[in-house]
């Protein structure tokens, strides 16, 4: 299978004059409703290490919920420091990648865009191009529950598999959840939009107590700038299909939409104690059901909000890239 290198180079988020050897790719592999944009993040002496596939949730697509150019702001270069070849997806609809033809009309023209059988057929696709027999995936929020499905699916492709800060089905009712789900095709999302539930959880009037400021601009720029139409709107903001929130709105009233049962990885399910969009359920539920996986940890993180990998060391990033390290390892 055929891919296109976009770019490629030497960088860092160091400051200058500091050796690191970090390369990073963007690559366009066919897939979804035409391409799938992928970032590779790796050391250069990293080549033959086994991949790790990090998958993002159903807003904000993969760059910018792992890979901002800001101190604190990347998980992918945290594992790729680790050793690890670490590929971030923008699945179908989302940042790089293609989106379908419905998101570029009125989204009350189409009904909702690019649900879960959609994004496990991109990891599919992601897995055969990387040509690796297994590799380890990652997944946050509506991106553990993909990860997860994928890994129900194709249990012999994934060694090693994380799910962070995911709903499961493990009950029915969640405050977020109790209207109707989405009807149209995607959804707009603009800078005031992004904030406000990561402000909401962190338990504290300053919010700089528990997030770098650097880290939340770059989150809010990153999102904004993965839609090339964004400018075009007043204020700008960003598309992303509403497919991921219909699956949601079925995991958060108690319908599971995967067999826990079938996955055979190493299992790490996480959630963090100030988390808004799982639920204690949704871990220990998760964590019983996953009876064929090879070995299984579930963790409350003290403190920590659904932005746990994004927010400061001392306020649970730290103890999440221990656990999510050591595991990966």
């Amino acid at each position: 299978m055929f891919a296109s290198l976009v770019i490629a180079l030497l960088t860092t988020f160091l400051p200058a004059g500091e050796l690191d050897h970090l390369v990073r790719s963007d690559w366009d592999i066919p897939g979804g409703a035409g391409t799938l944009q992928v970032r590779e993040v790796r050391l250069e002496s990293a080549k033959r290490a086994r991949p790790v596939v990090l998958l993002h949730g159903a807003r904000v697509p993969g760059v910018a919920s792992f890979d901002l150019p800001v101190q604190g702001g990347s998980l992918a270069e945290d594992l790729a420091r680790d050793g690890h070849r670490v590929f971030v997806l923008d699945a179908t609809g989302y940042g790089g990648s293609t989106r379908p033809p419905a998101m570029t009309g009125p989204p009350e023209a189409n009904p909702p865009l690019v649900t879960g059988e959609q994004v496990v057929k991109d990891i599919d696709a992601v897995v055969r191009w990387l040509r690796a027999g297994q590799v380890d995936l990652v997944g946050w929020a509506t991106g553990g529950h993909w990860a997860a499905w994928y890994a129900s699916e194709h249990p012999h492709r994934v060694a090693n598999l994380v799910v962070h800060s995911s709903l499961y089905g493990a009950t029915a009712g969640h405050p977020m959840f109790d209207a109707p789900p989405p009807t149209e095709a995607y959804r707009l999302s603009t800078a005031a939009q992004l904030l406000p539930a990561w402000d909401s959880s962190i338990p504290v009037p300053d919010k700089t107590e528990w997030r770098d400021p650097r880290v939340a601009q770059s989150y809010v720029d990153e999102a904004l700038a993965s839609d090339p139409t964004s400018e075009d709107r007043d204020p700008p903001s960003f598309r992303a299909p509403t497919g991921a929130m219909v699956d949601s709105h079925q995991l958060a009233n108690g319908t599971q939409l995967w067999d826990a049962q079938r996955i055979r990885a190493r299992t790490l399910v996480l959630r963090g104690e100030y988390d808004f969009w799982s639920r204690p359920a949704d871990l220990t539920t998760l964590a019983a059901d996953l009876t064929a996986a090879k070995e299984v940890r579930a963790v409350t993180l003290a403190g920590a909000t659904h932005y746990v990998h994004l927010d400061r060391p001392e306020k649970g990033r730290a103890e999440f890239l221990q656990e999510v390290t050591d595991w990966l390892r």
